[in-house]
């Protein structure tokens, strides 16, 4: 017989004090578009951040409580329902923000009250740039980052005129603007360009006249949602795709919609941080696992919302247990996911990727991802980051 003295006696106390000690609840506020124009990205994004949480979570000894709240895709309502979260839920991290003019709109609340953002979708330079914070980490993606690189391999494969397009909002210039200024500084022309108005183009013709006339080797763009259905459509119908190559910004032809683009999405190039068919582990086993969660494959919006809880387990693994903690932890995190090798810049607190090419065909269930290249992650340049 075992006997049990004093001293295992302390040590199994301490043991048990340890254990419950790490035993914490960490509440995370979920601040997406449940409603309006982008619901289904906000919807994506919670999908994968429950999948992230369910995946993970069980490394670490928290549970995580999730407060939703609905953004509406509008900046006023935003702010209110981040405040809410802030003093009346008191919640230790937020995560989520789809629109780029709801996270301009929340960015000084939750720096002056210091409590971690997680942002899992918008990507306006300014956050990671001049409007940067200590609490506001970025998961998906810059508007610069996803457009950058794909200047210098355009030009790389012989096509030294293009012409540009996109919808005349912030995001429309940022994309192009980064874009371009790769591609002339590697040698390119862009010999014309057109910005449509946001939301209320519903015939291309005009621009794509302009285009096609234009003398460019390709085309180069910049469209999301219904707008990139409605303008693949309208390429295709024009019959400019044979002559005048459409490439883009991947957003172009997402997974979470090129099956309504249908035939017309197939020989589009696109660039983008991620794409299911991406070949590596930690993307199988999360594309099985989505899918057989949510029963279609996962977009980019989705493993923004499944990297986002795994980057708040890492911290809280870390042993972040407060707001406080969490944000200085999670600049540090780096781990290996679906995208691949993942980081953030400790300059400007933006994530840092790999960015992949991949060319829309046509597969045995449909339309899926051919992979053409991948880019090597590099950090965006601190744009006027001063972190304080």
């Amino acid at each position: 017989m075992k006997t049990i003295t004093k001293a295992t006696l302390v040590g199994l106390a301490t043991t048990i004090l340890a254990h419950t000690a790490t035993a914490e609840e960490i509440s995370v506020g979920l601040l997406l578009p449940y409603s309006g124009v982008y619901a289904a990205l906000g919807n994506e994004i919670d999908a994968g951040f429950q999948l992230g949480l369910e995946t993970f979570g069980g490394e670490t000894d928290a549970t995580f409580k999730v407060v939703r709240e609905d953004t509406e895709v509008t900046p006023g309502v935003g702010l209110g329902k981040a405040r809410k979260l802030i003093l009346q839920d008191k919640v230790d991290v937020i995560a989520g923000v789809v629109s780029s003019g709801v996270l301009a709109a929340v960015r000084d609340v939750v720096d002056g009250a210091k409590v971690p953002l997680i942002v899992a979708n918008a990507g306006n330079d300014e956050a990671t740039g001049e409007s940067c914070s200590p609490y506001i980490i970025r998961m998906s993606f810059s508007n610069m980052q996803v457009n950058r690189p794909m200047g210098r391999w355009m030009f790389d494969q012989g096509i030294k005129k293009v012409y540009t397009l996109a919808p005349d909002y912030a995001a429309g210039h940022q994309m192009i603007d980064a874009f371009a200024a790769s591609y002339t500084a590697s040698g390119g022309e862009v010999v014309g360009q057109a910005y449509t108005p946001f939301q209320k183009t519903e015939d291309f013709g005009p621009f794509l006249a302009e285009a096609k006339a234009s003398g460019a080797d390709a085309v180069y763009v910049f469209y999301a949602g219904g707008e990139a259905i409605s303008f693949v459509k309208q390429y295709d119908s024009f019959g400019l795709k044979a002559d005048l190559p459409l490439f883009g910004s991947g957003f172009l032809t997402s997974p979470l919609y090129v099956k309504a683009e249908g035939p017309a999405a197939e020989g589009v190039i696109t660039a983008l941080h991620y794409v299911p068919t991406l070949d590596n582990a930690p993307n199988a086993a999360f594309v099985t696992a989505f899918e057989a969660a949510n029963g279609h494959l996962p977009s980019e919006f989705a493993v923004q919302g499944y990297d986002s809880a795994r980057a708040l387990i890492e911290a809280v693994k870390s042993g972040a247990t407060d707001a406080e903690t969490i944000a200085a932890a999670l600049p540090k995190v780096t781990f290996d996911g679906p995208r691949g090798a993942l980081s953030i810049d400790a300059a400007t607190n933006n994530v840092v990727q790999p960015i992949y090419v991949y060319e829309t065909v046509a597969g045995d269930n449909g339309l899926t991802q051919k992979v053409l290249a991948t880019l090597p992650a590099e950090a965006d340049p601190a744009n006027g980051c001063v972190m304080k």
